[in-house]
């Protein structure tokens, strides 16, 4: 199932959710002729198989409602500066104390040549930046496609600028520096690609307390098992593409899952590269 049915859209987000007719439209076609003579036909056969396909897809439908999604191509966006575009993923609720593990705020943000923007506005926050596609000139740094920069709590606020155009993740969250923080970089080409599971590959790019930030290189057919969420986990799509249970997830989709929540299966038919901000430490459960 590629997307689940007229998905709520949490306040949190910082959106709303898809328009409704949107959804509709791309159902549409799966409501109509041969499919829905197909369907009743094999409801007429096997009433209990029609009775168990639609409990699959209410537990699907359950299951997915406590995660938090949002896709590049329906995600609202701003344009906060000429050639510039933000689109804000999730944002947490300023009224309560935060999850363990979660961020303040996630966002996409594409420059387009020749425009410049600068990521936050709050020298308090902890910065995580992964470009995800083009190249960007971040305060004196150039950066290009899967280099990683953080800028711990208290670092100037940087301007990021791009000749050639750029898509970023920009992630702010609230950890206290420490004595010999300092910004550091990443770099795709430098950092290497560890043994982690088979079929997959895990670059460390930040880590503190047991949470960090990952990058996954994932082959096709590789599946991670069943495993909990000690923090919130925050998945990003690199490349390829990804089933998160029976959601899909494709190249600038975002989903977050609170902490205490879990995933049954992690899957890739395709081959994938993908950013995980969460536990260091798989959590899996039988």
């Amino acid at each position: 199932m590629p997307d689940r049915l007229l998905p709520p859209q949490p306040a949190s987000t910082g959106h709303d959710a898809p328009p409704r007719e949107l959804l509709e439209f791309e159902f549409t076609p799966l409501l109509q002729e041969p499919f829905a003579s197909a369907f009743a036909a094999a409801s007429v056969a096997d009433p209990a198989g029609r009775g168990r396909l639609l409990q699959r897809v209410a537990a699907s439908h359950e299951a997915a409602r406590v995660m938090i999604t949002a896709r590049r191509r329906r995600t609202p966006f701003e344009e906060p500066a000429p050639g510039v575009r933000v689109h804000t993923l999730y944002r947490a609720e300023p009224a309560r104390a935060l999850r363990r593990g979660e961020p303040l705020r996630s966002r996409l943000i594409e420059i387009r040549p020749g425009g410049a923007w600068r990521l936050s506005d709050d020298a308090r926050d902890h910065r995580e930046c992964l470009v995800l596609s083009g190249w960007v000139r971040l305060g004196a740094e150039d950066l290009g496609a899967r280099d990683f920069h953080v800028d711990s709590e208290g670092a100037p606020l940087l301007e990021a600028r791009s000749d050639e155009g750029t898509l970023l993740f920009v992630r702010e969250s609230r950890v206290p520096a420490r004595d010999g923080d300092a910004p550091f970089t990443v770099r795709d080409a430098q950092a290497g690609w560890p043994e982690f599971a088979p079929g997959i590959r895990r670059r460390v790019l930040w880590q503190r307390d047991g949470e960090a930030a990952l990058l996954y290189q994932a082959q096709p057919g590789a599946a991670v098992p069943q495993h909990d969420h000690g923090r919130d986990e925050e998945c990003v799509m690199v490349e390829g593409e990804l089933f998160l249970d029976d959601t899909l997830l494709q190249a600038g989709d975002y989903q977050l899952a609170p902490a205490g929540t879990h995933h049954v299966v992690t899957h890739t038919d395709t081959g994938t590269i993908v950013y995980a901000h969460g536990d260091l430490d798989m959590q899996f459960t039988p």
